[in-house]
């Protein structure tokens, strides 16, 4: 891990507010370096050749002589003089003396850590792997550390050239009047702007690297397990996979982030939520990492599936199946950035901050939650009763379908339970919607009202089995409507079911008809869902 005191060193090495995102940054250089003849192009010297003969050039020699390349997370013996004075091609962007901290760079490349932020954010900075001369066209050019610029008009980005287009035998050298300053992808500045810091903390946390065994060369089997004399090591990270690659160079996004006090404020809130019972397994490590993907799911939009920025922005978590969810309406001008400030353009979008976290938990994590009664998988027991998925398409139906619960014999009061995913730890009312039978039968449907009981059953902190027979009360519903029954209001689950595999949270139904009320009330019941909306215990 990168220490601060590295990040700041680097920081005033390059006149700006940070360093590099890559701990290690692995060279895409091959194994050999003098094994391509370019043919003389101008001069029978190579570049490195050309800019010894340059004395206004010794600080950045002296540099490339010091500065290692690594690969595959490892430093080499050979050094980037020694790479520009073999046979690849290059193009070479080389600051003149004073332009650059030559003795910090220096200092840092006597440490691996170092070493490969000096490769990345500053030699890699100023060398191309394609040949490009400055000619009267504005082109991009890709430099070697796989940010883009431009070139043209006598400068590079917004560097000028001194002397361009000395061309050698293995490339172009372009003597630049300054250094080309290191533009940041949204990731590196998540890492290493300070106010940023706490957020990207935890976006390193998420980094790893996972061998390539499909181009590792093998060497064979050694007690069953695969033996490689060159692995092939791939960095990712398993967060930005999530929210969005703010990591690459070739994207256009946009993220926005909140201070970090109003990141604290709303971490702290998200956590609440997601506190798991004492039985599960890791439960403080799931309960992190949940709550940082409730902070950060929203945070990022990829710009070039928005459809309409300025009206609507959608993060990569929408799905159209919940058309409510992870979808923000006029964003710059009434919604989640209209109050932020745009704090910096990075190589791959741009990053707005904000003082709060722009968003509310309804709006994000804490969401409504349906249990299908259609979804017959989630039913967990059924008693007295058989039951059948209906589908029936109507504006006023869940998912077009609902569950058609069929009691044994004339007089059976069935019961079914059903499972209930995905709870947090918070309040919620907890309802059930139930149809009228005109949604089958339109003549002569059966008016008679469902008359039910409910049972909520859930765990508490030590995860001990709980049950709130919700009052006692006999439910019983509008027969000539869609009807949302509230079995309980503000009811407050102690702890979070999210992303469970077992039936800790149940709903049961039991059908409460007495002998003598046959004829007032409907034992066969239609059933849309079970739905939990979030609530405060205040409403």
């Amino acid at each position: 891990m990168i220490t601060k005191s590295i990040k700041h060193t680097i920081a005033a090495c390059w006149l700006c507010c940070g360093g590099a995102i890559a701990l290690t940054a692995c060279s895409d250089w091959s194994d050999h370096y003098d094994d391509v003849s370019l043919g003389t192009n101008g001069s029978d010297l190579t570049l490195w050749q050309t800019m010894k003969e340059q004395p206004q050039l010794s600080d950045f020699c002296e540099l490339l002589q010091q500065t290692k390349v690594f690969r595959q997370h490892r430093k080499t013996s050979v050094s980037y003089a020694d790479v520009l004075d073999g046979g690849q091609s290059f193009t070479v962007l080389a600051p003149v003396n004073g332009t650059f901290n030559k003795d910090s760079l220096l200092q840092l490349v006597q440490t691996n850590q170092g070493d490969s932020m000096v490769e990345k954010s500053f030699v890699l900075n100023h060398l191309s792997r394609a040949n490009v001369s400055l000619t009267d066209h504005v082109q991009q050019m890709r430099l070697a550390n796989t940010k883009r610029i431009l070139i043209g008009n006598g400068k590079v980005g917004n560097t000028e050239i001194a002397t361009a287009n000395v061309h050698t035998h293995n490339g172009i050298l372009h003597i630049m009047k300054s250094q080309v300053p290191y533009a940041y992808n949204l990731y590196e500045a998540m890492t290493d702007l300070p106010q940023f810091m706490q957020t990207g903390a935890i976006l390193r946390q998420y980094e790893e690297d996972f061998l390539d065994e499909n181009n590792s060369l093998s060497s064979g089997m050694v007690d069953g397990i695969p033996v490689y004399v060159d692995s092939v090591i791939i960095e990712r990270n398993r967060m930005l996979e999530r929210i969005g690659l703010i990591n690459a160079e070739d994207s256009n996004y946009i993220m926005v982030v909140p201070s970090t006090a109003g990141w604290q404020q709303a971490w702290a809130e998200a956590e609440s939520h997601f506190v798991y019972d004492e039985t599960v397994d890791k439960r403080d490590s799931i309960q992190q990492y949940w709550t940082n993907r409730a902070l950060l799911d929203d945070a990022v939009f990829s710009m070039t599936v928005q459809a309409s920025p300025e009206d609507s922005l959608t993060s990569p978590q929408y799905n159209r199946r919940r058309p409510e969810y992870h979808v923000f309406y006029e964003p710059f001008t009434k919604g989640i950035l209209s109050q932020a400030t745009r704090t910096i353009n990075c190589s791959n979008g741009t990053l707005y901050e904000t003082a709060q976290w722009p968003f509310t938990p309804e709006q994000t994590y804490f969401r409504e939650l349906r249990t299908e009664g259609e979804q017959t998988t989630l039913i967990t027991d059924y008693n007295s009763c058989s039951y059948n998925a209906r589908v029936f398409s109507a504006d006023s139906v869940s998912e077009n379908a609902y569950l058609d619960i069929v009691p044994a014999t004339a007089t059976a009061n069935w019961n079914v339970t059903f499972k209930v995913e995905n709870t947090l730890a918070g309040t919620y009312d907890i309802c059930a919607i139930v149809l009228p039978k005109s949604v089958y039968n339109t003549v002569t449907p059966d008016e008679r009202p469902y008359k039910f009981r409910a049972t909520i059953n859930y765990v508490d902190e030590a995860g001990q089995p709980q049950s709130y027979d919700c009052g006692n009360t006999n439910f019983i519903s509008d027969p000539l409507r869609v009807d949302t029954i509230v079995l309980a209001k503000a009811f407050t689950f102690p702890v979070c079911n999210y992303d469970q595999v077992n039936s800790k949270v149940t709903v049961k139904l039991t059908c409460n008809i007495l002998a003598r009320e046959t004829s007032r009330y409907a034992r066969e019941m239609y059933l849309d869902c079970i739905y939990l909306r979030p609530s405060t215990k205040e409403e």
